[in-house]
């Protein structure tokens, strides 16, 4: 009877360590990503993201929204290709991670800061799936405002 009460212990510590992980793999990759940007490193930006991966951004009119597609290559290009004196900050503010198996939503609303002047705030909403390789990015998209930012 110890012995199953031991191991029944032991498997309640282990699997939220197994999630914990996880967490901290899907929340460094998203930081790789920002960190990229921060650097204008197109080869550590393009890591993150699967191939295929899809981009998208919601242009708000009043309340309501569009979709404005985006090219994860194209993105990846233009952070690249920026001149050295020009700063890019995106200020992740929170972290909502949720994981079901290979599957992970993160909720991440953000400052956004050029040159070190605030430019605009909002949510990333990011689809990951773990993969061989690790935890990728297949869909992204954010809001963008200026008003009712924090």
């Amino acid at each position: 009877m110890k012995n199953l009460l031991f191991g029944l212990f032991s498997l309640i510590l282990v699997f939220p360590a197994f999630s914990q992980t996880d967490e901290a793999d899907v929340k460094e990759v998203i930081q790789t990503l920002f960190d990229g940007m921060r650097a204008k490193n197109a080869e550590q930006i393009a890591s993150v993201f699967s191939e295929n991966a899809i981009m998208q951004t919601i242009e708000t009119t009043g309340d309501t929204g569009t979709v404005k597609a985006g090219s994860v290559a194209d993105f990846v290009k233009g952070i690249g290709s920026l001149p050295v004196e020009m700063k890019l900050d995106e200020r992740i503010t929170d972290y909502q991670i949720n994981i079901d198996g290979p599957m992970a939503t993160a909720w991440t609303p953000y400052e956004f800061y050029a040159n070190d002047k605030f430019s605009h705030c909002g949510v990333n909403s990011f689809q990951l799936v773990k993969m061989a390789s690790g935890w990728k990015i297949v869909y992204i998209i954010d809001t963008r405002r200026k008003d009712g930012c924090s």
